[in-house]
């Protein structure tokens, strides 16, 4: 059985970005599919129109019972039904998360980057796609226009299973370790989404965040690497960060860090052992 929208309540003006069709259209319509592109939620209602949510970093999606009232300082929407209250949040206060309404199959397909989803494509096609611009890996795995919905915690995960530098280039990989990145990237993947369908099965994902107790690097900078027991090192910008293991990623190489290293100069080690 469907669910019916009974109505889109605005909380916060920043989080609309579409005006056209206005967003009334979608009051008291039907849910008929729920789908994904790259990284953005797309909910599709009859009538041939779709609510696409991105999350970006700190949005969330909250499943609040009937009659109560969605969060003040972190709710930006509230798709309401009759069963309950879908509520976007977003935690600080940079406001990047979005709600849009497209109206049309042909409207919704251009907001597809074109990035290649790892499991509808062989080894062969990886590479080549890999190849086909000189990035990072990091980068590259993260780019939405080369691969569909990898995010910077899972690209992470990735290359340290693949025991790949996140900074090495992609111009100049080698076919073995570019099957080593293909395999990894399903791996990872398949394991991580199985994980996470086990825990949601029976109740709304409540706790969802980018930082698992079980994931090997992501968030572990200083904790030892699971496979070697190095400490995990990182390199931050902007609001991201890297997370790798020098021994089993650089052959023991510390990556530079663009703040602590140009502070450090000739202090900033050179290898783990430095350390």
């Amino acid at each position: 059985m469907h669910e019916r929208l009974i109505a889109v309540h605005i909380l916060n003006p920043f989080v609309l970005r579409t005006f056209d069709p206005p967003l009334m259209e979608a009051t008291n319509r039907e849910v008929v599919a729920l789908r994904r592109i790259g990284k953005r939620i797309v909910i599709e209602l009859d009538g041939d129109l779709f609510i696409v949510i991105h999350l970006m970093i700190a949005g969330r999606l909250r499943w609040l019972q009937v009659g109560k009232a969605p969060p003040k300082n972190l709710g930006l929407a509230a798709l309401e039904f009759a069963t309950g209250t879908l509520v976007l949040t977003e935690a600080g206060t940079t406001r990047r998360a979005s709600l849009s309404l497209i109206g049309g199959t042909g409207s919704l397909s251009q907001i597809d980057r074109g990035g290649l989803d790892v499991f509808g494509i062989d080894v062969g096609v990886f590479t080549e796609r890999l190849r086909s611009e000189n990035h990072t890996l990091k980068r590259a795995l993260t780019d939405p226009r080369l691969f569909d919905g990898i995010g910077n915690a899972y690209s992470d995960e990735i290359l340290h299973r693949a025991r790949l530098s996140p900074v090495s280039l992609t111009g100049r990989i080698a076919d073995a370790d570019a099957q080593r990145l293909y395999d990894a990237a399903r791996a990872v993947l398949h394991e991580w989404t199985d994980r996470l369908r086990a825990e949601s099965s029976k109740k709304f994902p409540e706790h969802v965040t980018a930082f698992r107790a079980e994931m090997a690097v992501h968030g572990k900078y200083r904790q030892p690497c699971p496979v070697c027991g190095t400490p995990v090192q990182r390199i931050r910008y902007a609001s991201n960060e890297t997370n790798y293991c020098a021994r089993c990623q650089t052959g023991g190489k510390l990556l530079a860090d663009r703040a602590l290293s140009r502070l450090l100069k000739r202090d900033w080690p050179k290898s783990v052992d430095d350390l």
